[in-house]
């Protein structure tokens, strides 16, 4: 049981990515999900998440209008799209589920993918 998370990468100010969590060995339908991120030397912060059936999404006022959330039940994959990127988004994002919004952190479920954003 876990997710993998991928589409990180290094990309200058107002690039763009798109992550990927997948998840292995469970339905990920079932559950809201949560994108989380972290910062060199700071905690563990919530980007946004996404309910499980209705769609329901929040997202962290310092990326609310940049970032997009989004599920496809049928590929078992929430999707994260981060257009206008700041240098303060740099960090490893991590993807995890709850039961329901909102998103609660929680460890071990993937390694995390690296965005990296230069001035």
């Amino acid at each position: 049981v876990q997710l993998v998370e991928s589409g990180g990468g290094m990309v200058h100010v107002g690039g763009s990515l798109r992550l990927s969590c997948a998840a292995s060995g469970f339905t990920l339908g079932y559950y809201a999900i949560g994108w989380f991120r972290q910062a060199p030397g700071k905690e563990h912060e919530g980007v946004s998440c996404i309910s499980s059936r209705d769609g329901r999404t929040t997202y962290a006022d310092s990326v609310k209008g940049r970032f997009t959330i989004s599920r496809d039940n049928a590929k078992n994959t929430v999707y994260l799209q981060m257009n206008s990127l700041k240098p303060e988004d740099t960090g490893v994002y991590y993807c995890a589920p709850s039961p329901d919004l909102p998103c609660i952190w929680s460890h071990g479920w993937g390694q995390g993918t690296q965005v990296t954003v230069s001035s």
